[in-house]
């Protein structure tokens, strides 16, 4: 893949280039602040741009909005989020759009599930680490949630992540079957049956619930 990447820290922009290069994909640019980013973006076209969201000049949600900006350009363009700290803000209204990741910083634990995720987003899937998906997910009241057991918001979580079927089985030990069955009945109750499957079902959940 070609790859851009957003990060103001010298140190893990570095860090980060090099593991990637390592797994054979090509680094077309560097930025170390938001307006830098977007030129670069624009002006290589790469298949990924990976983002952190706070960035320069304001180091507050400027790559993220970025990201946004971005995504109106080109709504093919894989776009991974990363962050220390949890900020949903935008993160529906990009997940809807496709071929989007948001990953916590300090919770990527294994890099083969990290370059997985980033090659996920890039083929137009999505990779939401699990506490974006609950922060996405948290309950309101007359929420069409509130009506999931349990067991079901830990398969939607895993839905919402990019997961197979499969997957999901594999992870919380149940059989392909019964994880068949938990997701026929979440989209019954969030009224997803009719959804197209090819738009992945975690942007169908992710447009029906709308921004939090």
């Amino acid at each position: 893949m070609r790859i851009v990447i957003g990060e103001d820290s010298a140190l893990f922009r570095e860090g980060l280039a090099k593991l990637l290069t390592d797994a054979g994909h090509e680094i077309v640019a560097r930025a170390d602040d938001a307006p830098s980013l977007v030129a670069s973006v624009l002006e290589h076209r790469p298949d990924l741009a990976i983002i952190d969201i706070r960035m320069p000049p304001d180091r507050t949600d400027d790559g993220a909005r970025a990201a946004r900006h971005l995504r109106a350009h080109d709504a093919r363009l894989g776009i991974v989020l990363l962050s220390q700290h949890l900020e949903t803000r935008y993160s529906v209204d990009l997940a809807t759009h496709g071929h989007f990741g948001y990953l916590l910083k300090d919770r990527v634990f294994d890099v083969d599930d990290f370059l997985d995720a980033l090659r996920r987003v890039a083929a137009g899937g999505s990779a939401l680490d699990p506490e974006v998906v609950t922060g996405l997910l948290r309950p309101r009241r007359d929420d069409p949630l509130a009506a999931l057991t349990a067991r079901e918001r830990e398969v939607l979580a895993l839905i919402a992540e990019g997961r197979t079927n499969r997957a999901i089985a594999r992870r919380l030990w149940l059989t392909d079957r019964t994880v068949e069955t938990h997701v026929g009945s979440i989209m019954t109750k969030l009224g997803l049956v009719d959804s197209d499957e090819d738009n992945r079902r975690v942007l169908a959940v992710l447009a029906y619930l709308g921004p939090r």
